[in-house]
């Protein structure tokens, strides 16, 4: 059988207070049109859905569109989970009558435990659980950390194993020898901790979701699909798109999806960034998150930038500041006794490591004047 593995579409997802859902929406389209083109007999959703447990109405309306839309309209089967950024409570809404168009969404560790029977396969739904839940499932209160949990569970999905067929696991969660990103949530707070891959090596396939970027993890059978767009800066190298499964032979290809808007970030001197030579080798609708090269103060040095630049994420220094002043050995009372413009020019010469001009050496002078004479023009 063949299957499209996607994860991680954390649909409400804002970067840096950028509204993200037409992005969103792009790539959804791309999936699409990929299960569609390579003919997948079902779609798997390895859990984040929703970027938080209680997403907004216009989140709500936009994921139910996209599932109605593959389920409803393209026939597509669906695989999914509930994953740490989900309320398994409210994507489980409609949960009684989802199988009846086979969509297979398990939000509770109890469901993990009864796979999703195909003809040559047999699917696996282990969604986003805490170690709580194990320990009330098998009444065992030495369950506290999820590798201690997780053995009991995949033993006992293995009680359901049928030789005669291929076994996939889909599962939301941190596998030992994986690489985070910034935009990932830890999961090793209150006790949380990853899962040996070791211990899902009777699988033939594992989807994997929680962490962003497909190369994360390395294991010929076990894999994160990441997540359909960039959502952080740490994210601006990763490729991103969807694997499709072959369960026989077994067989794993990646297709790749086009940013509609790319995350990029650039390090540089601000003239540089201001220069059209410069910028006309971007796409300036993208997100960019700068980081100077200069140590000089630049005024309104944002506001600038996002006139040629109008999606800038951040701004940051390569080396800051320097913010010392250079007293050259002079005392407290010989420094409040020198001219406060002489001593502008040493503030300003050790930051930006460059003499006043002429001409900001006759502001400061009009500024200091203006002060003087009680802080109106004469």
């Amino acid at each position: 059988m063949r299957f499209l593995h996607t994860a991680d579409w954390h649909i409400g997802r804002r970067l840096h207070g950028f509204d993200l859902s037409a992005e969103q929406e792009d790539a959804f389209q791309q999936i699409e049109q990929i299960a569609l083109d390579e003919q997948v007999d079902g779609m798997i959703i390895a859990g984040d859905l929703y970027d938080r447990s209680l997403p907004a109405e216009t989140s709500v309306a936009q994921l139910d569109r996209m599932l109605q839309r593959l389920n409803l309209t393209d026939h597509l089967p669906l695989y999914a989970v509930a994953g740490n950024h989900d309320s398994a409570t409210r994507l489980a809404t409609g949960n009684p009558w989802y199988q009846s168009t086979n969509f297979y969404l398990a939000t509770k560790l109890e469901e993990a435990f009864t796979p999703v029977e195909l003809p040559d396969t047999q699917i696996f739904l282990l969604p986003y659980f805490e170690p709580f839940a194990a320990q009330q499932y098998f009444n065992d209160e030495t369950l506290v950390h999820l590798d201690q949990a997780m053995v009991p569970v995949v033993e006992q999905m293995k009680t359901q194993f049928n030789p005669q067929k291929k076994q996939i696991l889909v599962a939301h969660f941190f596998v030992a020898g994986s690489a985070k990103t910034d935009s990932e949530t830890q999961l090793t707070v209150g006790g949380l901790a990853s899962v040996p891959a070791a211990l899902l090596q009777d699988f033939d396939y594992v989807a994997l979701g929680h962490l962003h970027g497909k190369d994360a993890l390395h294991e010929p059978h076990m894999r994160y699909s990441g997540s359909p767009i960039k959502f952080s800066l740490s994210e601006a190298q990763q490729s991103k798109g969807v694997w499709i499964i072959d369960t026989d032979p077994f067989q794993l290809t990646f297709k790749p999806l086009k940013p509609l808007r790319d995350v990029q970030q650039i390090t540089a001197h601000f003239d540089d960034l201001i220069d059209p030579t410069f910028y006309a080798q971007f796409d300036r609708e993208n997100y960019f998150g700068f980081i100077l090269q200069d140590r000089k103060p630049i005024l309104n040095a944002l506001p600038r930038l996002r006139e040629i630049y109008p999606n800038v994420v951040s701004l940051s220094r390569e080396e800051g500041y320097s913010t010392a002043v250079e007293s050259q050995g002079m005392s407290g009372k010989q420094i409040r006794q020198k001219d406060p413009v002489a001593l502008l020019g040493d503030f300003y010469e050790s930051v930006a490591k460059e003499a006043l001009t002429a001409q900001q050496m006759s502001w400061a002078k009009e500024t200091l004047k203006i002060a003087n004479d009680g802080g109106t023009k004469s």
